[in-house]
């Protein structure tokens, strides 16, 4: 025995589905695509000139990798070297006072 559905029961069944499912497909961590920057893109990330990004890569100053002949950044490692290179602002007991 095969049953024959009407288009509209298919689009009722499928809106239920999606209803079902949409909680699991939007939920919050969900892994997304990291971004990943050419030179120039890095630049305008981390708002400084091209030249830095060349002088940073040629001191291994910021994490990279290369795509055959070019360089790329991965917006997360960025992001992480960044916050590991914070510098922490010093509390008012470590700060010289001048000279009187």
């Amino acid at each position: 025995m095969r049953a024959q559905l009407e288009p509209e029961d298919l689009q009722a069944i499928a809106g239920k589905i999606m209803e079902i499912l949409s909680p699991v497909l939007t939920r919050p961590g969900k892994i997304e695509e990291d971004t990943i920057f050419d030179v120039q893109g890095l630049a305008d990330y981390l708002k400084v000139d091209i030249s830095w990004v060349y002088k940073a890569v040629q001191m291994h100053q910021v994490p990279f990798f290369k795509a055959g002949k070019y360089t790329r950044f991965m917006k997360s490692a960025i992001d992480k070297h960044i916050e590991k290179s914070m510098v922490q602002p010093a509390s008012p007991a470590r700060i010289p006072r001048g000279r009187t």
